[in-house]
């Protein structure tokens, strides 16, 4: 990983995250169901819970940047505008800096709306796992299958004799 390296990931947000979101954790604020009163909010309309919004942002670690075996450390985030169901929301992040010391990378992560309205954007300060990582990088290497034993024990490491 180097500064300036960038992910992105796009998901279209549905009705159906708001309702799992709320059975995970117990969220029935009216500004995600009920359409009369979110309308009369001053956000005019039923808007995502901001973990439906900012967890697309835990896929982009997890998944793509730094990968598997990250966790969050901190994250410093602004929602800067709602989602609503159906939007087209894309979370990006940049590696910021990395600590040479340890597994330690400062991101930038934004999130953008199919207008490419920003609805959310900061930092966040993640931990990647080595043993995960190595583990998966072993994952990613073309496996090689020899047919014959000569060929094999090399690969297995002991002298193809």
């Amino acid at each position: 990983m180097r500064a300036g390296e960038c992910v992105r990931r796009t998901r279209t947000v549905r009705a159906r995250d708001i309702e799992l979101f709320t059975e995970m954790t117990g969220d029935r604020n009216p500004l995600h169901y009920h359409p009369e009163m979110a309308t009369a909010s001053r956000f005019g309309g039923l808007v995502v819970q901001g973990g439906v919004t900012s967890g697309l942002l835990n896929a982009v670690v997890a998944e793509d940047l730094p990968g598997p075996g990250s966790v969050f450390l901190h994250v410093d985030w602004s929602f800067r505008a709602p989602v609503r169901p159906g939007d087209t929301i894309t979370a990006e992040v940049e590696v910021l800096s990395t600590r040479t010391d340890k597994p330690v990378t400062e991101l930038r992560t934004t999130i953008t709306n199919q207008d490419l309205v920003v609805v959310l954007e900061g930092t966040a300060v993640v931990w990647r796992d080595p043993a995960v990582a190595a583990l998966v990088n072993r994952e990613d290497e073309p496996s090689v299958t020899p047919t014959d034993e000569k060929a094999q024990r090399k690969v297995r490491g002991r002298p193809a004799s």
